[in-house]
């Protein structure tokens, strides 16, 4: 059994990435909204933020992310997404 401290960090950075996600559909026919540039930026440096937190508290939430250093292949040590 997982924490539910794991469920709300996933649940965040799921919704965070969602915002990114957006903004970048929004970004790609509205080059030129400096607004939403600051937006994407800020929401993109926040996903990073937490997802290195929640990475080196629970492992890698993709493959090309590290998570935390161990000196073994740890990738799939931790539950798959249709585990939780």
């Amino acid at each position: 059994m997982l924490p539910e401290d794991y469920y709300q960090q996933l649940e965040e950075i799921q919704a965070i990435d969602f915002v990114v996600h957006e903004l970048t559909l929004y970004l790609d026919t509205h080059p030129n909204d400096q607004h939403a540039l600051r937006q994407f930026q800020q929401f993109a440096h926040y996903k990073q933020q937490i997802q290195r937190d929640f990475e080196s508290r629970y492992g890698s939430l993709v493959q090309n992310t590290t998570g935390p250093l161990s000196d073994e292949w740890n990738w799939g040590k931790g539950p798959w997404p249709w585990q939780v």
